[in-house]
């Protein structure tokens, strides 16, 4: 790992991924987390202020030592015990069928393979467990789509190899997900590549 992405990269995330833009997106699906929670791509711990009080326990995940070192600064003052640990979506370091809940908050399209991320948390997930998502991913509209793919190759060595076109609803299907809420569309103002989002929850099949 380079100097950009161990030093450079961490503070450009936590900043991006910062925006007031995103905060509404982010509480309203994060508060929707109950029991015993893992959340893959916790970042720097922009979500922890947005769960709600009784949870048993929030494990959040994370291959980035940097961002995690940022989670650090937010744990002290929540109202349930978090336990922050270093790993990849394609290998959770995790028991199976430990979790209530799973939360992905613009994580699938940074990851090196979404599919092998998305079985880990259903290996992850009790049978009754739910998955909250927040992700951008390929739009809707042909001719969006298309800038998507041609700037993806670009975007993704300056974003920490972000997608700008996976197509997070056919991915859920194919690792067994059944949604139970589906939300896609311009969820924030911006240029419209980088803003089409799928939101939702989503029980394995």
């Amino acid at each position: 790992m380079g100097w950009y992405e161990r030093l450079i990269l961490p503070r450009l995330i936590d900043c991006a991924m910062g925006q007031a833009r995103l905060t509404g997106l982010r509480e309203a699906q994060v508060g929707l987390a109950a029991g015993r929670v893992l959340e893959v791509g916790i970042g720097s711990g922009l979500n922890l202020p947005f769960y709600q009080r009784d949870l048993i326990e929030v494990v959040g995940v994370d291959p980035s030592l940097g961002l995690l070192s940022r989670a650090r600064q937010h744990v002290a003052w929540c109202h349930f015990p978090v336990r922050l640990m270093q790993g990849r979506g394609e290998a959770l370091p995790v028991e199976d069928q430990g979790f209530d809940t799973a939360v992905m908050t613009w994580t699938l399209c940074s990851v090196q393979d979404p599919l092998a991320t998305l079985h880990e948390i259903r290996r992850a997930l009790r049978p009754a467990g739910r998955l909250i998502f927040i992700e951008h991913g390929a739009a809707a509209d042909d001719r969006v789509r298309r800038w998507q793919t041609r700037l993806t190759p670009y975007w993704r060595r300056l974003a920490g190899n972000c997608h700008l076109d996976r197509p997070v609803d056919q991915l859920l299907a194919a690792a067994g997900f059944r949604p139970v809420t589906l939300e896609r569309g311009h969820l924030i103002a911006g240029p419209r590549p980088l803003t089409y989002h799928y939101r939702g929850t989503a029980l394995a099949g």
